[in-house]
């Protein structure tokens, strides 16, 4: 069975005072065309449809009309709802909408039983399992006992479909996401499963093994994901045990670009000339001075312009001040927590974090004596 991976569509989101609308109707459409040509058995959407728990009308007519488009095609659409969603709007006549093939993920409340999808094998379970918060647990006990709940059948071909943050995923600054708390899932407790179809982080990629994927954002949602190359995941599950993944890349309507230089330099015509002009940009300044009107005459020549910003003497100060600052301000375990990242390129697992939590309190217990 071929089946489509995307996630985090964002329906409705905004960068500052632009709309991206059009740029998501545009990429929409590429999707579509990427079904017309691969022939896809299913479609999967692992979250955050819309970029907000109330999405204006715009973005609910651009899903309904997309969703139309591939039921059209009569590829089943498999949709679970993320933590930009909600999950009550979400569902909202998802019954009447599972005879043209379009699933929605229900409230998780009990046992999650899975849609089966036939191929030329065999039926293949899968299971789609919301974006889940939990209240008195770890966000890995949370997700384990949901699977465990599964009761899954290991002889068969299981997919889940998952909106979570999983350890060791590299992240972007336009993620929900609050840095030093525990919600991390431990990428163990997919082992029952021969894809994990995820949602919630930005940017393409695995984790831990080839079959647990972020598919990533159709599009480029912030500025630190410039350098994303955003696509559609290909996944082909033949026999259990065989797994071809590919990524076939999307190209949007307006890029973010993020230019650095003088005033002088990046007004100049052979320099902004090499850039279309209806993309979006962030700009920084090198000039020691601030420019007067900077930003209006910038955006003479960039009209998408989104942020200006200065990279000189006085701003490199300003960020050291700022820096002490925040960190006089920010609990102990979060700065550790994040300093452990940047040394090690994944985020600390539950029984790192609480020995460190132990390490802190036992201290501060030494301090106040």
């Amino acid at each position: 069975m071929k089946f489509l991976h995307i996630a985090d569509l964002h329906l409705g989101k905004r960068l500052k005072e632009f709309s991206l609308i059009e740029d998501q109707r545009y990429i929409l459409i590429k999707i579509l065309n990427i079904i017309d040509e691969q022939k896809p058995d299913a479609l999967l959407i692992a979250g955050d449809v819309y970029d907000k728990a109330i999405p204006p009308v715009e973005a609910v007519n651009l899903l309904d009309n997309f969703l139309t488009e591939v039921s059209k095609r009569k590829v089943p659409v498999l949709i679970i709802s993320g933590n930009h969603d909600s999950q009550d709007r979400m569902t909202f006549g998802s019954r009447l909408m599972e005879s043209s093939g379009i699933y929605f993920s229900h409230n998780y409340k009990e046992k999650i039983e899975p849609v089966v999808l036939k191929d030329k094998i065999g039926d293949i379970n899968f299971y789609l399992l919301p974006f889940i918060r939990p209240l008195d647990k770890s966000y890995t006990q949370a997700v384990k006992a949901a699977i465990e709940e599964m009761n899954i059948d290991n002889s068969k071909r299981n997919v889940l479909v998952a909106h979570q943050l999983v350890t060791g995923s590299v992240r972007s600054d336009s993620e929900d996401i609050t840095i030093g708390t525990l919600e991390d899932v431990d990428p163990a407790v997919f082992q029952a499963f021969d894809y994990v179809a995820l949602g919630h982080i930005h940017k393409a990629q695995k984790c831990g093994s080839e079959k647990v994927r972020y598919s990533g954002t159709p599009l480029k949602y912030s500025f630190s994901e410039v350098n994303h190359k955003k696509g559609v995941t290909v996944v082909e599950l033949e026999e259990k045990g065989s797994l071809k993944i590919d990524q076939i890349p999307l190209v949007p309507m307006r890029d973010l670009q993020e230019l650095k230089g003088t005033f002088t330099e990046i007004t100049d015509k052979a320099f902004y000339e090499k850039y279309s002009q209806e993309d979006f940009f962030k700009i920084i300044l090198t000039d020691e001075e601030d420019i007067p009107e900077g930003f209006g005459r910038l955006q003479k020549i960039y009209p998408n312009l989104i942020f200006l910003d200065y990279d000189n003497q006085r701003t490199r100060q300003l960020s050291q001040i700022n820096a002490i600052e925040n960190v006089e301000k920010i609990h102990p375990l979060e700065i550790f927590s994040e300093f452990y990242e940047l040394q090690n390129n994944q985020k600390m697992d539950k029984e790192k974090m609480d020995f460190a939590r132990d390490l802190i309190e036992s201290i501060w217990k030494g301090e106040e004596k």
